[in-house]
């Protein structure tokens, strides 16, 4: 007779735990072992464009601060030209720009920055331009699968207001959770923009499914 089925139970989900820094970024855990470690300069100073820097924090649904976070970073450049062979016009991107880019959080503060150039807006896939935008994957402790977003800016209001991928969100008030704000008082060289993470809860930053 044939043996009945027997069904496995699911085994626990795996986090990225607390070893997501020593594998992607181990300078910051403590471990000398690259001369360069990947993702520290996406825009030499070399490529034009305007600097700015980002900073903000990813919040959990307590509204804690985590602080073991690792963020990737995409872009284009100030033309809105990627780096990569996927975009047709890649061989004229800037000389010397990646539109790639890795940055932990403070273990202290939680805060992460990074330094770049403000990109250019981008053909979609229907050839619609969307708004200059950055995009980010984020992992953490307590986080089983990388969660995707963007980044837009305040300071462009009318590109924003016609992008294809902004305007797929219903709610208008969800689509401000994608907008990094520009800080009129930073006396920085550079303008700052803020952006902040929130994982849950009532202001819960819009994620991709890609």
């Amino acid at each position: 007779m044939p043996q009945p089925l027997k069904y496995l139970r699911e085994s626990p989900s795996q986090t990225a735990g607390p070893y997501v820094h020593i594998g992607l970024a181990p300078g910051a855990a403590g471990f000398d072992i690259y001369r360069q470690e990947l993702g520290h300069d996406m825009a030499p100073a070399s490529v034009p464009g305007e600097r700015i820097r980002v900073e903000g924090c990813v919040i959990d649904g307590m509204g804690a601060i985590v602080k073991d976070v690792l963020i990737e970073v995409w872009q284009a450049d100030a033309a809105g030209i990627y780096p990569h062979p996927e975009d047709p016009r890649h061989t004229k991107a800037a000389p010397g720009f990646r539109g790639w880019g890795r940055v932990i959080s403070d273990f202290e503060t939680g805060l992460w920055a990074f330094d770049t150039i403000k990109p250019g807006p981008v053909p979609g896939p229907n050839g619609q331009m969307m708004a200059p935008h950055i995009s980010l994957w984020i992992v953490s402790r307590g986080i089983n699968i990388g969660l995707s977003t963007r980044l837009y800016f305040s300071d462009e209001a009318a590109a924003n207001a016609t992008d294809p991928v902004l305007n797929l969100i219903e709610q208008p008030e969800r689509r401000t959770t994608l907008i990094a704000q520009r800080d009129t008082t930073a006396t920085a060289p550079e303008p700052l923009y803020r952006f902040d993470i929130r994982l849950q809860g009532a202001d819960e930053t819009v994620f991709l499914d890609i």
